[in-house]
């Protein structure tokens, strides 16, 4: 294909219907008006001009190259954009899309069709818009993403409270805090910035009035109807990644519609991403755009619905550069066969089932409460403690099952299964479940992992409490995996009723009661499949240079102090001082985040996330501190927050979000 020249256009003003302005960047093939070209829309709240630029210039040039406009948009109070964020995914914000997408259509250089794409939140909202149904969007590619905003989000995962969720508040807080860059909106720029300080919401109150799947969180779930969306819908996930799950349960709603792409990768776009291999994400892209955005008969529609990346034997390491493996595909997904495992004497798990009314074998199992800082993050950016660890000291603090050394390979794909029964004296407590690859020098890299609060047992709309002492069966539906557990390695079944910092504790700790007789797990066989090889990026190094003005820096520790008997986790993440070398503007941001708690006492929990994000040029200066903090009663969140804003080094605004106490609802 003749690569096209492009503009691009650093700032554009959309005018919506209630007056309001959003900011555009736009990269424009020279002739499009002389020759019509479809567009891709991206709408988020993540900065245009800083906060994405990186990524955003190491993708819209090529589709321009290649005929597709790119229209990249800041959600409004974000970036350049006029007014103040009311919120993740709200009516507002898809009502703005869908009104995005009829002008881009409208313009004199637009074909008339449309795509949308985005990762995370430009993940979620392509899916959230495709089942609005604008008629002019004809397709989208959705990016580590959720079909299921309860269950599959930062905030809670099956009824437990995610503590991804308080680091999330922070991160909009710091965000949302930041001024438009005076360079695009001139003298108005100081006037904008107070608007957001003052007016800014902290989302974590908001969140926490939901603790149960109810009409909030629904909105915006795509699982609740998936028959609301009828256009392609090409869904991509790493394994590394929280949002694993989200490409196999597309192929499972969507049918034919969607095409399911699984890597080895973070929470990044897979020509950049680590672990390696990458693939050629632009080749995709750019092909799925032709074929349902220009018509052209390139065979897309004929992809096999899954294609994913089986790891193989994989080891935590410090800095997972790149994962062993191989690509598989499959024409059409299929819920897998199962491969049924039971624990029998000694505590060996073994193939085949449990044995019906076989006798009780009640193991009493308390996990401190410190048990889980090899855990990882639930959505990871670099491929390093990010990701989950050596699991050995987690399961240390576990209830654990082994294979004998396996006597072939087996390999997997689909969403493992644990069904158990126990007994408990509380009214809730929460269960982790872990599937752990044991090499044989006892390296445990853990392959899946699930978590279930035992009040959502059965419902997640209308949990309820443990009745002590009452016998209680559970099914816990692990997250998704490709893995291959090598000949002579073992599979290990880890339980665990803590997995902190990952997922906050239950107000008692008084453990559970587990009948090991009634353990069964199920592991989703690959099947048949094709072997592939997927191609690599063209450009091995595609993100843009810009000037370091300070190194990145990163550090994770855990201190357990002896004397207080606390453990610690502490987080410092520093993206470094770089300056846009077209725009001039440098920023920066540092994330400092701990968390404490004492491993035989819930209550002691708290965390503290910080965000200082700063702006600069020549003669102009901002930076604003972003802090939050929860902590927690046996009946209560304790939440509160306070954002910082300089000007130089005067303090410009300060706002204190008072102490929220949010009832518990069986969390």
């Amino acid at each position: 294909m003749t690569e096209r020249g492009f503009t691009t256009i650093e700032n554009h003003w959309i005018a919506l219907k209630d007056g309001s302005q959003l900011a555009a960047r736009i990269w424009m093939p020279d002739d499009a008006v002389a020759d019509p070209v479809p567009a891709v829309l991206e709408f988020l709240p993540y900065r245009k001009r800083d906060g994405t630029s990186l990524r955003d210039e190491s993708t819209y040039p090529v589709f321009a190259a290649a005929g597709i406009a790119g229209v990249r948009v800041d959600i409004r109070g974000s970036g350049e954009s006029d007014d103040v964020i009311d919120g993740e995914y709200t009516e507002l914000e898809l009502a703005n899309a869908c009104e995005l997408i009829a002008w881009i259509a409208a313009q004199p250089w637009s074909n008339g069709s449309v795509g949308m794409m985005g990762i995370s939140w430009g993940g979620f909202n392509s899916l959230q818009v495709a089942a609005l149904r604008p008629p002019a969007l004809k397709a989208i590619i959705s990016i580590a993403s959720t079909v299921d905003r309860f269950n599959d989000d930062i905030h809670y995962k099956n009824g437990c409270h995610l503590s991804a969720q308080l680091s999330w508040a922070a991160t909009m807080l710091g965000y949302q805090s930041r001024p438009p860059d005076p360079a695009i909106v001139g003298d108005r720029w100081k006037e904008m910035w107070l608007q957001r300080l003052e007016r800014e919401p902290f989302f974590m109150e908001e969140w926490l009035k939901h603790q149960r799947k109810d009409d909030f969180w629904r909105h915006g779930s795509i699982s609740e109807d998936f028959s609301r969306v009828d256009i392609p819908a090409l869904v991509i996930a790493g394994w590394a990644d929280g949002y694993r799950n989200t490409p196999l349960m597309a192929v499972e709603g969507l049918g034919s519609k969607a095409k399911a792409l699984i890597g080895p990768w973070v929470h990044k776009y897979p020509h950049f991403a680590w672990p390696k291999p990458r693939t050629d994400f632009h080749g995709e892209a750019i092909a799925w755009w032709n074929r349902w955005l220009r018509g052209d008969k390139n065979g897309v529609d004929r992809l096999p619905q899954v294609r994913a990346y089986i790891l193989d034997a994989v080891r935590p390491a410090p800095r997972r550069v790149f994962d062993p493996g191989f690509w598989i595909t499959k024409d059409v997904w299929e819920p897998p066969k199962m491969q049924c495992l039971y624990v029998e004497q000694f505590g060996r798990l073994t193939e085949g089932m449990p044995i019906p009314q076989a006798p009780e074998h009640p193991v009493y199992l308390r996990s401190p409460l410190d048990t889980g800082t090899a855990s990882g993050e639930y959505f990871t950016l670099k491929p390093d403690a990010e990701m989950a660890l050596d699991q050995r000291g987690d399961d240390a603090g576990s209830l654990v099952f082994e294979t004998l050394p396996l006597a072939e390979d087996h390999d997997y794909l689909g969403r493992p299964e644990l069904t158990l029964s126990l007994r408990s004296t509380a009214a809730t407590a929460n269960l982790c479940v872990r599937l752990v690859d044991v090499h044989p020098d006892g390296t445990a890299t853990r392959i899946s992992f699930g978590v279930l609060n035992l009040a959502h047992r059965d419902s997640n709309a209308a949990p309820e409490p443990l009745k002590a002492g009452e016998r209680t069966t559970v099914r816990i539906v692990l997250d998704a995996c490709g893995y291959r557990v090598r000949r002579g390695h073992r599979i290990r079944l880890s339980l665990s009723t803590a997995y902190w910092p990952l997922i906050l504790p239950p107000p008692e700790n008084t453990g559970v009661s587990i009948d090991v007789a009634s353990i069964g797990l199920a592991l989703p066989k690959l099947g048949d499949h094709q072997r592939i090889e997927m191609k690599a990026p063209d450009d091995p190094d595609p993100l843009p240079k810009y000037i370091e003005h300070a190194p990145a820096a990163t550090k994770r520790q855990v201190v357990r102090d002896l004397c207080t008997n606390l453990t610690h986790y502490h987080i410092h993440e520093d993206t470094g001082l770089f300056e846009h070398p077209q725009t001039g503007l440098s920023t920066r941001q540092v994330r400092q985040e701990v968390w404490s708690i004492a491993p035989d006492d819930p209550l002691s929990m708290t965390g503290i996330s910080t965000w200082t994000c700063e702006m600069q040029r020549p003669a102009w200066s901002i930076r604003t501190v972003s802090t939050a903090r929860i902590s927690c009663t046996k009946t209560r969140w304790m939440i509160s927050a306070v954002v910082t804003a300089y000007e130089g080094e005067n303090k410009v605004f300060e706002k204190k979000f008072a102490e929220k106490r949010i009832a518990r609802d069986l969390m």
